[in-house]
């Protein structure tokens, strides 16, 4: 029998040997019980050997005053989406008590192909050679590059391909399965990749936004394991019912805390996934990450067991993480301590019983790796101001989004056209997408009615999840400068006012983030985000961030893509003018 992981821990935990390291003085909250205690954690080799009293370490910490919790999980994002580099992500996400993320990194993958996710591996990996790696990884394969077939994209990943990627050790599961008509439909190229994870043994994670019902059930026996796309409570409540994980978004531009909260009850709390998605560099600066979204969960009403729960052991339990998620022996001892049960402000983060942070600063540095596949990524055609004009008659399909969400809804507008061009109503922009990996010239027009943006335009290379550039205005010549700056700077948040004042944010890495520091990339983003609400954007919309959405033809209920304006509901192109 093998005993080099247990002999050590049985000798600590006994007395007959001095651990590692020892945190005392501080209160132990117990996910299994919800109880706290005032004990000692000592520590062996990365792992709790015990808890109690009286033990003896190489190295002590002292925790007085301060509740002692497991460290976080992230149970979805896409780490592409703070704008930053892995590792200055990394550096933010660790101080703010994160200990392991489940990252689907599709959406350099739809820029950059297989190479997009070798990237991001490989700049993780090079943090875990560390002497304490800070943050675990749990890296998705991306199920849907691209998510659809009526958008371009910068690569494909097919069935045949996913199978071989996810036999190999670089891919814990596979990515969130956006394709749910496909899987409901039956569609052969589509059911291969969740078969493959089936065969492997290995998750498949979801995004189902408005499936009940049979189109439910068909998704879950096809084996998806979670969602975080809902659009009603009932909805959740059903996803619940049929075995889901449902996973409570904290993220910059959708934030379902206030209405899984509710739902959260002693029999079914166990089900919930605590997750930010899409956080970009300013917020997790200035608000934080998971330990902001408890937070949230708290204020709604969630007791703090329940919320600490669904960001520690519950994804653990979901994703079969053994010894992880609690505090308890035998259990890694990655361990944050806060001040209290409701701010979950973080003082400071073990990781392996070794300090990795200490009063929101991380205790280690990084610099960015930046291989040659995930630059030069933006390859746009001739676009003039010509490129933007839009002749119709009497009345056009317009987007309209549904404000602190990411469903956009059609509304018409009345419209009249001179000189071969739209003269645009009050409150409406032009909205085109601007393919950018081929320069094939596409370019998608259509109309966003709402957002309250005037006097220029604005636009970005960041665009779930095909990343062509979206762009948004009402000046023609504005809007092809915008396209312009973008491709300068090989991507990234531009803004042109019609007087000619302009501002770049670059986006050096696949169009997608910034190999800038973290805390450059949280005051530039700020400062044009800003300036474009000062043109207008109104509240309930994140300027950049929610235009970045507006391309996505998986989510409800009408999106534009560089191919023209698409209903996500019946799944098919539609012309921009509407009959009167």
């Amino acid at each position: 029998m093998q005993t080099e992981h247990a002999k050590p821990l049985v000798e600590c935990a006994m007395r007959r040997a001095a651990g590692d390291a020892v945190i005392r003085g501080g209160t132990i909250f117990n996910v299994f019980t919800g109880e706290t205690e005032e004990r000692d954690i000592v520590i062996k080799n990365g792992v709790i050997a015990a808890i109690g009293t009286g033990y003896r370490a190489a190295r002590e910490y002292d925790a007085s005053g301060k509740i002692l919790l497991p460290s976080f999980f992230d149970a979805h994002l896409h780490v592409e989406s703070s704008m930053l580099t892995p590792e200055a992500f990394a550096c933010l996400a660790v101080a703010h008590g994160t200990g392991c993320i489940v990252a689907d990194p599709h959406e350099l993958v739809n820029v950059c192909g297989v190479e997009g996710a070798e990237y991001v591996g490989e700049a993780f990996a090079r943090l875990r050679a560390r002497e304490v790696c800070p943050l675990d990884v749990l890296l998705q394969l991306p199920s849907c590059v691209p998510a659809t077939p009526f958008e371009t994209s910068g690569a494909c990943l097919d069935a045949r391909s996913t199978a071989e990627e996810l036999s190999g050790e670089d891919f814990f599961g596979l990515g969130e399965m956006m394709n749910y008509v496909g899987v409901t439909a039956g569609d052969a190229e589509v059911l291969a990749k969740l078969d493959a994870a089936f065969r492997l043994g290995k998750p498949a994670d979801g995004h189902a936004p408005g499936l009940r019902a049979d189109a439910l059930n068909a998704y879950l026996a096809a084996g998806v394991l979670t969602d975080h796309e809902s659009l009603s409570a009932e909805e959740i409540a059903e996803k619940l019912a049929r075995g889901m994980y449902v996973q409570v978004r904290c993220g910059s531009s959708a934030d379902n805390a206030a209405v899984c909260a509710p739902l959260m009850t002693a029999e079914n709390h166990t089900r919930f996934l605590l997750c930010s998605d899409d956080k970009h560099a300013a917020d997790l600066v200035q608000k934080g990450h998971i330990d902001a979204a408890l937070a949230r969960l708290v204020a709604c009403g969630v007791p703090p067991l329940w919320a600490v729960r669904s960001a520690t052991l519950n994804v653990a339990q979901c994703y079969r993480l053994r010894g992880r998620g609690a505090l308890a022996p035998g259990y890694a001892a990655d361990i944050v301590a806060v001040d209290d049960l409701a701010s979950f402000r973080v003082r400071a983060v073990f990781k392996g019983g070794v300090p990795v942070a200490e009063e929101g600063r991380a205790l280690f540095g990084t610099s960015p790796y930046l291989p040659q596949a995930v630059r030069d990524t933006v390859h746009v055609g001739n676009v003039t101001a010509d490129s933007f004009r839009i002749c119709i008659k009497k009345q056009a399909r317009a987007l309209f989004v549904v404000p602190n969400t990411l469903v956009t809804e059609e509304v018409r507008v009345a419209v009249k056209s001179r000189g071969g061009d739209v003269v645009l109503p009050k409150d409406v922009c032009k909205l085109a997408v601007v393919e950018r990996h081929f320069a094939s010239g596409n370019i998608g027009l259509g109309f966003l009615k709402g957002y309250g943006f005037c006097g220029g335009a604005m636009g970005i290379s960041v665009a779930h999840d095909s990343h062509n550039l979206v762009v948004l205005g009402d000046d023609n010549a504005a809007m092809a400068r915008v396209v312009a700056l973008l491709k300068e700077s090989g991507g990234g948040m531009a803004l042109v006012a019609s007087d000619g004042a302009e501002e770049v944010f670059p986006l050096d890495v696949a169009g997608l983030m910034s190999s800038a520091p973290a805390e450059e990339v949280a005051r530039r983003t700020a400062h044009i985000a800003a300036r474009a609400r000062r043109m207008g954007v109104k509240e309930g919309y994140d300027p950049f961030m929610t235009l970045a959405f507006l391309a996505l033809p998986v989510i409800p209920h009408i999106k534009l893509t560089d191919r023209g304006l698409f209903d996500a509901d019946a799944f098919c192109f539609v012309p921009t003018e509407a009959e009167a």
